[in-house]
């Protein structure tokens, strides 16, 4: 992984939000409820917001060492893990332009381990101080997101726990600007972003980007 791929994995967190806007915009607004009366809120969301990054820095850095255990203790060539996070990120445009729904069963699969996580959540509200929104935002980090699983299969391409962990800060990071805007405005950023053409629009730079790490794979074959 280099620099190009760091600001690229920016770019998907940032595309992606759309995503985020849809899904995660009525968590985002409850959220402000569970906020103290007549308080500044962005402290609240930046701690929120932190701690759910670490989150994507820690399912990365799992993510990368499991591709390292794969592709040095078995024959697999570590061009099939690049090639397997480009079909999971052609699956995430056609996921978030609505032409098709498989991710919506990986989602499935992670909403077993959530369901089980989900209640701890609840000790962390109402907040008293902006510290109890970081263990707040670490737990809802694992909320089942096609997204996020997609960008995982490409951190387990960089067969690395630290370049896995730097790949999901780095989405992470590009998620934050629209997260951060709809806690401030959820209505008005929620409305545009789930525009039938921005998500579209969207969806096809996604697939793009995915056919071109499946041309990456085949190519270094």
């Amino acid at each position: 992984m280099n620099d190009l791929s760091w600001f690229s994995a920016i770019l998907i967190g940032l595309a992606g939000s759309v995503h985020c806007a849809g899904m995660c915009g009525g968590i985002v607004t409850s959220f402000t409820f569970a906020l103290p009366k007549n308080k500044s809120q962005w402290p609240y969301l930046i701690a929120y917001n932190s701690g759910r990054i670490l989150s994507y820095s820690f399912a990365g850095a799992i993510a990368g060492l499991l591709g390292q255990i794969v592709t040095t203790k078995s024959f697999i060539n570590p061009q099939a893990l690049t090639l397997f996070g480009g079909v999971f990120m052609v699956l995430l445009g056609l996921y978030v332009g609505q032409w098709s729904k498989l991710l919506v069963k990986v989602e499935k699969v992670g909403a077993i381990f959530w369901r089980i996580i989900s209640p701890i959540s609840k000790r962390f509200i109402p907040f008293k101080h902006p510290i109890y929104a970081v263990p707040y935002g670490l737990i809802w980090g694992w909320l089942p997101c096609g997204l996020v699983y997609s960008t995982l299969t490409w951190s387990v391409s960089t067969g690395s726990a630290v370049q896995g962990a730097i790949t999901m800060f780095c989405f992470g990071l590009g998620t934050l600007p629209i997260m951060l805007a709809m806690g401030a405005s959820a209505s008005q950023i929620r409305g545009w972003l789930t525009q039938p053409v921005v998500k579209r629009s969207v969806a096809v730079l996604l697939c793009l980007f995915g056919l071109i790490l499946c041309y990456q794979g085949i190519h270094n074959w």
